[in-house]
């Protein structure tokens, strides 16, 4: 990816460094940190608790966590590029549907993180956080997945974080609290078929973005594209399920095989049009 030298986004915070106090958090504390890790062990998806638990009144720690300055390394410069061209693309497609695009704000972290919604840490993975409208990243948590899950090269982190800027735009455009009002009314096999459809549109949207940053600003190399398609494959809940537990649960399912990730960032990548992304409209995943 051609990234060096480009343009950086503004809207990053920068919490690595600090210390955050296991007591003291508004609607939960290190018991919304045990219920994440509890539904991220058993295959769910911590978006659904950290969801519910910012609908509950989950707040900002009550004690002051200092904000550093934005690092100045090769890692932070790559994030922040990538989320600049989120922009870029996001907004223009936004102008063009005569909406207003809300730029979400990218949060740095070391292992554990106070947001809106909960305490959460880096084991959950980013994570979109509704209630705060803030991307939040863990940058170990990128090494770990290329060498754990072999989603290597700067485009799969690329897609990763194009893919939590997705939720955002779910957030806009109200498809995230029509899917979060599901709950309690639907059974829990079913509310996770909505979940695959939710995470299945943020890749959907991931591959938009691809195909317009591309167009807008030649940012791919040879070989990008192979590197993102692979990182989608590699975060399916089937390859995910196999390698944790050994067996695979279909029911369990709220993100989508790899199959489904790979081909519904493709669509969005080569269709580059936001209409297009209806999956719950879908008659195949």
């Amino acid at each position: 990816m051609k990234w060096r030298g480009r343009r950086q986004s503004s809207n990053i915070e920068d919490y690595r460094g600090s210390r955050v106090p296991r007591k003291g958090a508004v609607g939960g504390g290190i018991g919304t940190l045990i219920i994440v890790l509890v539904v991220w062990l058993l295959g769910g998806n911590p978006l659904d608790a950290l969801f519910n638990l910012s609908q509950q009144g989950a707040g900002p720690q009550t004690t002051r966590i200092e904000q550093q300055p934005v690092a100045d390394d090769d890692m932070t410069r790559f994030v922040s590029v990538v989320l600049a061209d989120t922009e870029e693309v996001w907004g223009k497609l936004f102008r063009e549907k005569g909406w207003q695009y809300r730029k979400p704000k990218l949060v740095l972290y070391n292992d554990l993180v106070q947001s809106a919604c909960g305490l959460s840490q880096a084991a959950t993975g980013p994570f979109y956080c509704p209630a705060d409208e803030k991307v939040y990243l863990d940058l170990n948590f990128l090494a770990e997945l290329q060498q754990r899950f072999r989603a290597e090269g700067d485009f799969a982190s690329a897609y990763i974080i194009a893919h939590e800027v997705g939720h955002h735009v779910q957030k806009l455009l109200g498809v995230t609290e029509q899917v979060m009002s599901l709950q309690g009314k639907v059974s829990k096999s079913e509310f996770n078929r909505y979940m695959v459809r939710l995470e299945l549109q943020a890749d959907f949207f991931a591959g938009v973005w691809a195909h317009h940053a591309q167009k807008m600003m030649a940012i791919m190399e040879q070989g990008d594209l192979e590197e993102a398609l692979n990182a989608a494959s590699a975060v399916g809940d089937d390859r995910i399920q196999k390698q944790t537990q050994g067996y695979v649960v279909p029911d369990a399912f709220t993100h989508g095989t790899a199959e489904q990730r790979k081909r519904w960032f493709y669509k969005g990548y080569t269709s580059g049009d936001i209409d297009q992304g209806d999956t719950f409209g879908a008659q195949r995943l």
